[in-house]
């Protein structure tokens, strides 16, 4: 029996044009789509003319989904798995996925594509050899921990925060790593209102305190 396969497809993290066309063919083509959020994608698959069918695979259920799509694909199916936004597994579920789907010598292959960090590490106009991805730091158990640790991290470091937290992380970042290291903060990335601003913290601080941060973030800092 012919094994199925698993691909990995990041999707547009705001302009819809950022689709490659081979994301658009597989997505049409595989047996399956494992969403984190079907209503999410199913403007993504109106405005592509997508109809292959859609199943949730988010962190909630992706525990219980993740043996029921190993079995599929072992039967032959191919699937596709997508986030809301960017390269699943990246901040977003899918790992436990294709850990899942190796162990079991099923074929992945994951589609280069949209992932936030990579465009506002370059707009930052901070060095780009050598780098850290932190994602999103620990809400509340090991964040002191961790802002230590990264005091004396030397490669440059990103960072994912959400509106409603970036002036307190900007702000601890300054208490931790001092308030004159070099930042930029990138929002709503290849969307309309996209914004990097740049400035030590301490000016980040002071800019997102007298203009209310919107949309999703990207924090970049220099390493020390």
């Amino acid at each position: 029996m012919e094994t199925g396969k698993l691909f990995v497809i990041p999707t547009p993290i705001g302009n819809l044009e950022d689709m490659t066309f081979r994301a658009i063919s597989l997505l049409k083509e595989c047996d399956l789509v494992l969403a984190e959020d079907t209503r999410t994608s199913s403007f993504l698959f109106k405005h592509f003319g997508i109809e292959t069918h859609m199943q949730s695979h988010h962190k909630f259920n992706e525990h219980k989904t993740t043996a029921e799509m190993v079995e599929r694909m072992k039967g032959g199916s191919r699937i596709a798995l997508i986030s809301d936004a960017g390269t699943p597994a990246i901040s977003d579920p899918g790992f436990l996925l294709v850990r899942a789907a190796i162990q079991e010598e099923i074929a992945v292959e994951c589609l280069p594509g949209a992932t936030a960090f990579v465009p506002a590490l370059v707009e930052s106009g901070l060095p780009c050899d050598r780098f850290c991805f932190e994602g999103f730091l620990p809400q509340k158990k090991g964040r002191q921990t961790r802002l230590q640790q990264l005091a004396e991290e030397s490669r440059t470091m990103i960072f994912y925060e959400s509106p409603y937290r970036v002036l307190k992380t900007l702000t601890q970042l300054a208490e931790h790593l001092g308030s004159q290291r070099e930042a930029s903060a990138s929002r709503e990335i290849s969307k309309i209102y996209a914004e990097t601003v740049r400035g030590t913290l301490q000016e980040l601080v002071t800019h997102f305190t007298l203009q209310a941060p919107r949309g999703e973030f990207v924090i970049v800092v220099a390493g020390r």
